[in-house]
């Protein structure tokens, strides 16, 4: 297992993490009304979904598991070998369909779902974080 990758991508995670909540309006209506905060929301949360991925995806790959044929069976496997539990692994891969609007569909995003994410399931990701970190202090 590639432990300084992982540790590179969670602090790259961290970060998108901190630039949310940083940047993020005290309103949904603030966030509809403020173009700059949308792209830095969007962009760091695609960056934070992206980094779970691809940390799952090196975790995966030191499993007996074959390799996710999508991004939301990467949180699955996880869940299977014990890494994160059932509940995260679904509000994971509920992140990862944010993940696609945003990137493939950046018109039709709802800002107030981006809001709930920045507000609220910001905690997924930093639940995700805590997992890893707990895995790479045991290696």
């Amino acid at each position: 297992m590639d432990w300084p990758l992982i540790e590179q991508k969670l602090e790259s995670l961290r970060r998108s993490i901190f630039r949310v909540k940083e940047k993020c309006p005290e309103t949904a209506a603030g966030l509809a009304a403020d173009y700059d905060a949308q792209d830095i929301l969007s962009l760091n949360l695609t960056r934070a979904v992206q980094m779970c991925v691809d940390i799952g995806a090196h975790l995966v790959s030191d499993s007996k598991f074959p390799p996710p044929g999508t991004m939301g069976k990467t949180f699955d496997i996880l869940c299977d070998v014990g890494i994160i539990s059932a509940d995260l692994a679904g509000r994971m891969k509920k992140a990862v369909g944010f993940r696609n609007i945003a990137v493939h569909n950046y018109e039709s995003i709802n800002w107030a779902i981006v809001f709930a994410i920045a507000t609220t399931h910001i905690r997924d990701f930093e639940e995700f974080a805590r997992a890893v970190s707990r895995l790479s202090d045991t290696h």
